[in-house]
């Protein structure tokens, strides 16, 4: 007879561990205490607290608040959420660092991307529609001030590709001062199929562009407009030009160029905002109108 073998009896030294318990310490299994649900967003900033909280069709969930930003959002809003009482050093440990929030952060779920036929279908004010289609733009802050100036001008809703798009996150929210939640957002697949919908149903597409063929107030329509803005370093795709009727530039004076401009460090070039040629655009060709007298009027016509 050989000599035994004793690997076989290995499992009486190395036993088999305990199945693992479903739930720890009286909370769900793999939930961390003290962090967000997967999924969740803090927005921050009182314009864009106070947005989400007044929107039913926001998934909220926690919020945390100075006992002066409570006061100024109202009771009345906050009974949707459950609220926690901060300093505001506190709430910086939740934020990103150097995020303004004002004493206000609320953790919020992505808004879910409309149907564009269906906010077309809607009932409006009667006056001419207008849509921006934005190509590509990645930078928040740029997306979120085209946001809160498209619900300054009354836009009927802003179109982005959904997979070259900034995420809907706090930084975005917070230079949208509110607007994410009050102008119709639309995520598509593909910009130049989208505009091929408005096509159909009746817009007049303009793509924004320093080459343009006329200036903008000779290409605007007298029906619905569609206005394409590109990217911040490429501009507008050839693509999606070649989806638009008209591409139009936007003069500028020497004066409000000195504002509008900045300078790109790498190539000494002067380039202009998208948000900044979108204000200078809908005040100058839509109604005639300074940008702060509309953001402080109801009476905008367009």
């Amino acid at each position: 007879m050989g000599p035994k073998d004793f690997r076989k009896d290995r499992r009486h030294f190395y036993p088999k561990p305990a199945a693992k318990t479903a739930e720890k310490a009286g909370r769900p299994a793999g939930k961390p205490p003290g962090r967000r649900e997967a999924g969740g967003e803090w927005l921050y900033g009182l314009h864009a607290v106070q947005a989400a909280l007044a929107n039913p069709h926001r998934k909220l969930g926690r919020a945390a608040l100075t006992p002066r930003a409570i006061e100024t959002i109202g009771e009345q809003l906050l009974k949707r959420v459950q609220g926690e009482t901060l300093e505001p050093g506190a709430i910086d440990k939740l934020l990103p660092a150097g995020a303004v929030h004002q004493g206000a952060a609320l953790e919020a779920w992505p808004l879910k991307s409309r149907d564009l036929e269906e906010i077309l279908a809607e009932p409006g004010s009667g006056g001419r529609r207008v849509v921006l289609v934005l190509d590509q733009l990645s930078d928040p802050h740029n997306v979120g001030a085209i946001l809160r100036t498209a619900a300054a001008f009354g836009v009927t809703a802003v179109v982005v590709q959904d997979r070259h798009a900034p995420p809907q996150s706090g930084a975005l929210a917070k230079a949208a001062s509110g607007a994410l939640d009050i102008i119709p957002y639309v995520e598509v697949v593909n910009i130049a199929r989208a505009l091929d919908q408005l096509a159909e149903l009746g817009f007049w597409r303009i793509a924004l562009a320093g080459d343009g063929e006329s200036s903008l107030a000779e290409a605007v329509p007298a029906g619905d407009v569609a206005l394409v803005l590109g990217s911040e370093g490429a501009g507008i795709r050839r693509l999606v030009r070649e989806h638009c009727e008209a591409s139009a530039f936007i003069p500028i004076s020497k004066t409000v160029e000195r504002f509008l401009h900045r300078q790109e460090p790498s190539t000494d070039k002067s380039v202009i905002s998208p948000a900044n040629a979108l204000e200078s655009s809908c005040a100058r060709y839509f109604c005639g109108r300074s940008a702060s007298h509309c953001r402080s009027s109801s009476s905008c016509g367009w």
